[in-house]
């Protein structure tokens, strides 16, 4: 690790673009360094290798550092213990702002507006200094079964992450994809029961992206919906595999992309309740990021931007989240924000 850690300090102290992840139970690490500080942009299609940086706003360009313009490095990852700690941050203030932003929400459900409906806050947190690589690394301990990274480029930012979700894997003709909604505190030793709002947040999900990708592929199979832990939280995830024609990978992502799971249903109808009412910019958080087109087979490894944090100045910005359907309480909507934050306040 010593060789990607002493190349994250020296990249970012000379304000050069790069990212370092690890997927999902992986062991190993990657560093992808750009050799300069040009902004890359997607605007219309994925045409080379290289890693996506994409922000919830599909108007919006997506950041691409390519392969061929940077160097990349792999090291092993050696997994250590390492405990969690429960931290809680938030202002009274902000707590009414989003339990009235959720109740007009549900308000708006149960007039038949959308089914539902993702509303997101941020928690900005004060920081005396911060050092980049120790933070990566605590991430990369703490949460060895999600996408863990950090992200910089000097003229977007400095981003955190350990993402349980995975938007597209595509492996030659083959994909995988997955809803994941619903979350509760993991409790040791305590049988995980799923309420009627969070199993059906979940089928909301699972069956918009079926139909979906219904028009890409005739082969697809759901698998059987699971619990599944993500460093103190726990989900239902239904992962769906299919086959899809070469060269369909942009098409597939901006279909998915916003899922309801990040956005809500009718997506437009949900979406434009979110611009209206959260007053606030979601930037990346939402958004997806990965590999397109890399290593041997030239696969694509797409995951939704959750459980993130920027740093600016002397703040970092928390991006939190939940799922609004008829059945939810807006004082548990609020609790399972706090809950999500930790993730990242923990790291810090």
């Amino acid at each position: 690790m010593k060789l990607l850690i002493d190349k994250i300090q020296n990249t970012y102290k000379n304000k050069l673009p790069f990212v370092a992840y690890k997927k999902p139970n992986d062991t190993t690490v990657f560093g992808l360094f750009q050799k300069d500080d040009l902004l890359h942009t997607i605007i219309s299609d994925f045409n080379a290798s290289g890693f996506v940086f994409a922000p919830f706003n599909t108007l919006k360009k997506t950041v691409f550092f390519p392969l061929e313009q940077s160097e990349l490095i792999k090291v092993p990852f050696v997994e250590q213990q390492i405990k969690l700690t429960n931290v809680v941050h938030f202002d009274e203030t902000s707590k009414e702002k989003h339990i009235s932003i959720v109740q007009k929400a549900i308000e708006a459900i149960a007039k038949s507006a959308f089914k539902k409906v993702v509303i997101s806050r941020k928690e900005i947190v004060a920081i005396n200094g911060i050092e980049v690589e120790e933070i990566f690394e605590r991430l990369l301990q703490m949460y060895p079964n999600a996408f863990v990274y950090v992200w910089f480029h000097p003229k977007i930012g400095l981003w955190f992450g350990a993402t349980p979700e995975t938007l597209l894997k595509v492996e030659d003709t083959n994909f995988t994809t997955m809803s994941l909604a619903g979350t509760q505190v993991f409790k040791n030793n305590e049988k995980v029961r799923w309420s009627a709002k969070e199993i059906e947040e979940q089928q909301i999900v699972t069956d918009y992206i079926m139909k979906k990708l219904a028009l890409f592929s005739n082969n697809l199979k759901q698998q059987k919906t699971e619990t599944v832990k993500a460093g103190s939280l726990v989900h239902l995830r239904t992962e769906i595999k299919g086959a899809v024609m070469e060269k369909q990978l942009f098409s597939l992502v901006n279909l998915l992309h916003p899922t309801p799971a990040v956005c809500g249903l009718p997506k437009e109808k949900a979406k434009q309740f979110i611009l209206e009412n959260e007053n606030y910019n979601r930037s990346y958080y939402t958004g997806y990021l990965g590999e397109i087109y890399m290593g041997s087979n030239n696969n694509s490894h797409l995951f939704v931007n959750l459980r993130c944090m920027e740093i600016k100045n002397q703040h970092a910005e928390i991006y939190i989240g939940g799922g609004i359907t008829k059945e939810s309480e807006p004082e548990k909507e609020w609790e399972e924000t706090v809950a999500k934050s930790n993730i990242m306040l923990s790291a810090l």
